[in-house]
């Protein structure tokens, strides 16, 4: 496609001109990322991406089961449970035993590492949720569907 090509007669670029626009954003977006600080309480600790995303789905929906968690995280309950288990060495996250079935374990971040977690995950959470509000929940879906088969194409270039 040349530069000099126009919108389309409804107004929307090409999917050329959105892929030229989203080449030039992701590095950003992934830069800018990797600039969020990590505080100072968590940064001799060896925290992977991982660990990120399990620490996010606790900050945003608080307490749950290693299998909630590994149904949020999309990954096997051992998986989650191997995880829970470094970070709770690690000191960051507590199990404790459910009141209601004491053969299950809850999981939280510890008392100790929330503050220093919050301070660096929830400004991240809140600026999706300030560019997600104003749109519809279908939008929404789309969005994230979107991202989702990128993630999923992204993959499929690289094992071929």
């Amino acid at each position: 496609m040349s530069t000099s090509e126009k919108p389309a007669a409804d107004g929307t670029d090409s999917p050329d001109d959105a892929v030229r626009e989203l080449l030039l954003l992701m590095p950003r977006l992934v830069s800018r990322a990797k600039k969020i600080p990590v505080p100072e309480v968590l940064r001799s600790f060896p925290l992977a991406p991982r660990h990120l995303s399990l620490l996010a789905c606790l900050l945003l929906d608080g307490p749950m089961t290693v299998n909630e968690l590994a149904a949020r995280l999309e990954v096997a309950p051992t998986t989650a449970s191997l995880l829970v288990g470094e970070l709770n060495r690690m000191g960051i996250l507590d199990r404790r035993e459910d009141e209601t079935d004491r053969r299950r374990r809850i999981i939280t971040i510890s008392a100790d590492q929330e503050p220093a977690i919050t301070a660096w995950l929830a400004p991240g959470a809140a600026a999706w949720r300030k560019a997600l509000t104003p749109l519809t929940p279908a939008q929404r879906r789309l969005f994230v569907d979107t991202l989702l088969a990128y993630e999923a194409a992204v993959e499929e270039e690289r094992q071929s």
